[in-house]
């Protein structure tokens, strides 16, 4: 459907241009237990990265992903590489002290540029480019959260211009410009570091999803299928932590999701990327392909499971994109998942003081390219012993009461109200009356079942009772899936773990 123009009743290709451009190798299936250095969970830029780096230090290292590698957020971002986070620094400097949100600033600065680094000596050819980095308003409150922003880089010396236009053509009372920040294709990039990776002997294996840990003499990673990695350290980079439980990440993480397009138009592309601060935010940058310049048009972030109508997500940017734009094709269309913690600050290092070798990177609030880089580098110190100025600063064990409560409080009231939905929810529709690709919720013997028909005909009937705690999920059209409204899960149509925290598919039901 590549090149098909969307309108009302269609839909374009879902699959990110990323992963659509790309072929990545496959891997074999954990068949027997293993013993190694360092296990890493999780197939995505932060987990390969890392086997990268402890490769190269000399540890045997296994990396373990639950489906296949890259199709999770890594393959479905926007991929800027940046030390621009939206309105961040002026919150950092409030939430904590000008000295944290430095360290911050020289964290992903020290990030992007060993990305350079890493594509300029092996050459990868990946779509990389420097480019001006934009945050824009066109309301009154934007301009004075701008204002702010602009103060805080001034504070922490953080080279930028304050502008009242932008090189797009489109509305803007306010700008602040972040100088020489980087994107790239990043699908390309790790597809050519998988080969050093492999030549350093890394054992990477797919379709093997971990679901807890043992504490025998070393920590062993378990396995659905019964098998044990037994190491020194594990690295939880799993996008949301596979030991939920021992940390209480369900309390501590919120799940978002948020929408790309691509699309085709006549107009040249000025250079830049571009974030607004109004709402809905939208997110705007270019990547080269055979066809010219696809533009990418992000935003319409919502808590998962909340989304209501989410086709309609994606036709508000393909809206935008016409207006502003004059948008003519949209070959693509995906969606992402992000995490965000209580202080906005990601979690990276240790699971706790008493499990030492249990180490978690997760909430990378969606800016997970410049974030994924730094965790990988100080996950490589944390397990080689060296110290690291930006440890403490991400200790997943913290929590500072003056600045995490009011967060914490209302995460977990919005989780517990849904839950309390979930279970009240009445609504029901017949079975007869779900067209083909759709899905309903239906009362069969009083229980609240799922029912999904398939382009064949063919019924679909899972138990709606998320296995994480309980909630009830939610359809998401748009992408054909059950979404959890309370802590993120998300389940294909036959009920299989797309994303967590859940580690156990929806039950299915006789569709008989």
């Amino acid at each position: 459907m590549k090149g098909k123009k969307a309108d009302s009743h269609t839909m374009p290709n879902t699959e990110s241009y990323w992963r659509d451009t790309v072929q990545i190798p496959s891997f074999p299936k954990l068949e027997e237990d293993l013993d190694v250095d360092v296990g890493i969970v999780g197939g995505g830029i932060t987990g390969i990265l890392s086997a990268y780096l402890l490769a190269e230090e000399g540890y045997a290292v296994a990396l373990l992903e639950a489906e296949s590698l890259l199709n999770g957020t890594t393959g479905n971002t926007t991929a800027k590489v940046t030390a621009q986070h939206g309105l961040i620094y002026d919150e950092l400097i409030k939430r904590f002290d000008p000295a944290t949100a430095s360290a911050y600033y020289q964290f992903n600065m020290q990030a992007m540029e060993w990305i350079k680094q890493i594509i300029e000596q092996k050459q990868i050819s990946c779509d990389f480019s420097e480019e001006d980095a934009y945050l824009f308003t066109n309301s009154g409150e934007g301009v004075k959260f701008l204002m702010d922003e602009k103060n805080a880089y001034k504070q922490l010396g953080i080279n930028h211009d304050y502008l009242e236009k932008v090189p797009l053509n489109i509305p803007v009372k306010a700008a602040l410009r972040m100088d020489r920040q980087y994107q790239f294709h990043p699908l390309k990039f790790l597809a050519r570091l998988l080969e050093d990776v492999q030549a350093l002997g890394v054992q990477i294996f797919e379709n093997t999803m971990a679901t807890g840990v043992e504490n025998l003499e070393y920590p062993a990673i378990q396995t659905r299928e019964g098998h044990q990695v037994r190491c020194q350290k594990i690295v939880e980079a799993s996008h949301f932590p596979f030991t939920d439980a021992r940390g209480g990440f369900s309390t501590r993480l919120y799940p978002e999701r948020s929408y790309v397009t691509a699309v085709r138009t006549k107009a040249a592309y000025p250079g830049g990327m571009y974030a607004s601060v109004d709402s809905p935010m939208r997110s705007i940058r270019a990547v080269p392909n055979q066809d010219g310049m696809l533009w990418l048009i992000g935003g319409e972030s919502h808590k998962t499971g909340q989304g209501g109508e989410t086709e309609k997500r994606y036709k508000s940017l393909i809206d935008y994109a016409r207006e502003h734009f004059s948008a003519e094709e949209v070959p693509y269309c995906w969606s992402s998942q992000d995490l965000t913690t209580l202080d906005k600050l990601p979690y990276i290092g240790p699971l706790s003081a008493t499990q030492p070798n249990i180490l978690v990177v997760t909430g990378f609030r969606k800016w997970g390219m410049t974030l994924a880089a730094g965790a990988a580098l100080l996950i490589t110190d944390m397990v080689s012993g060296k110290k690291n100025r930006f440890q403490k600063m991400f200790a997943p064990d913290r929590f500072h009461p003056a600045t995490q409560l009011k967060a914490f409080g209302e995460y977990n009231a919005d989780s517990l109200k849904e839950l309390v939905k979930g279970k009240l929810d009445k609504n029901s529709t017949d079975i007869e009356n779900i067209p083909a690709t759709q899905a309903g919720i239906v009362r069969i013997k009083g229980e609240r079942t799922g029912v999904y028909r398939d382009h064949k005909g063919t019924v679909h009937m899972i138990d709606t009772t998320c296995t994480h705690l309980g909630c009830e999920v939610n359809w998401n059209q748009a992408e054909k899936t059950w979404d959890c409204p309370c802590h993120g899960s998300r389940f294909s149509v036959t009920g299989e773990v797309l994303e967590g925290p859940a580690k156990k598919p929806l039950k299915q039901k006789d569709n008989r």
